[in-house]
């Protein structure tokens, strides 16, 4: 295939599938693509998109249709949708959207310039196991005072709610050193801020055999001159240890701040959501920080109107 050298990019869904999405521009840009913002203008159009949940899947659906009239109204030659939704939806989607000329699960994006550059169109979904590091092209489209470090891939969680181990695979962490050099580079191009994001941020490091948590991540990234603030999201409730309640309240840099999504406090609808904590010990951890951290800022997520969620439970 001819290779086309403008393309425009839709990044849609969580922070996480941004970091994808920089990472396949930065791949495309050392390729020689041009990124352009320009729909209209590009031959090829890639849509990185969610599955996550139905608003999500909707979202990206309809994003896929409107970009698929600029091949009969614009310069699109190769409309691309990689991602989530694909990794999911592939064998129903290929039937209802056969204006898609490639489809990318979330274990090919790295391979995007291999892809494009293929003569047939069709495909490549493999099992996720693919984590950038700090060698890995990436054009960060974040303000340059903040970017979002990814410090692990996939989830090993069973909650009963979430499709994500089946479209990202099981929990990985990347190396310590790999994180400190990649945040050191965005610190040199003037990033403040590091928001250290993951499915679950707080199980960072539970498959090195060496030991090494997040809490150890932490004291390391605080050494890093130049670098101002640190934001963590994506935390679980019962691995919000003590250590690392310590590590935020004594050092400066890591801001009292925590994503927590805690979904329920009932314990019939924890049990039923898989979530491997009781109500009790999920209030004993938010009391534990308050006391810790009269100041902490605490957001959450919560599912209301899960299956057998009676009036009660609510």
């Amino acid at each position: 295939m001819e290779k086309h050298k403008k393309v425009s990019f839709v990044s849609l869904g969580c922070p996480k599938n941004l970091v994808d999405s920089e990472v396949m521009l930065g791949i495309l840009a050392r390729h020689d693509y041009e990124i352009t913002a320009d729909d209209r203008d590009a031959e090829v159009i890639i849509i990185n998109t969610c599955g996550f949940i139905e608003d999500a899947k909707r979202e990206s659906i309809d994003k896929i249709i409107e970009l698929a009239s600029l091949k009969g109204t614009g310069n699109c030659k190769l409309l691309v949708v990689a991602g989530c939704l694909p990794q999911r939806y592939q064998e129903e989607l290929t039937k209802e959207l056969p204006e898609v000329d490639l489809w990318i699960g979330t274990g090919e994006h790295h391979k995007i310039v291999e892809h494009l550059e293929k003569e047939e169109k069709g495909s490549y979904l493999t099992q996720s196991e693919y984590i950038y590091d700090d060698l890995t092209p990436r054009l960060v489209s974040t303000p340059k005072h903040t970017a979002y470090i990814k410090i692990a891939e996939g989830c090993s969680h069973t909650c009963t709610f979430c499709a994500i181990p089946g479209i990202r695979g099981r929990f990985r962490s990347r190396p310590v050193n790999s994180i400190i050099r990649e945040t050191e580079n965005l610190v040199s191009k003037g990033m403040k801020e590091a928001i250290l994001i993951a499915q679950d941020t707080t199980s960072y490091g539970i498959d090195f055999k060496s030991g090494l948590g997040l809490s150890s991540l932490l004291r390391e990234m605080v050494k890093i001159k130049g670098l101002e603030w640190i934001r963590l999201l994506y935390t679980y409730p019962q691995f919000v240890t003590d250590e690392l309640i310590d590590v935020i309240k004594n050092e400066e840099k890591v801001l009292k701040y925590l994503d927590i999504p805690i979904q329920h406090v009932s314990d019939r609808m924890l049990k039923d959501m898989g979530r491997g904590i009781t109500g009790d010990k999920l209030r004993n951890r938010l009391y534990r920080l308050r006391e810790a951290l009269p100041d902490l800022i605490i957001r959450t997520s919560v599912i209301v109107g899960f299956p057998g969620e009676t009036e009660t439970y609510f």
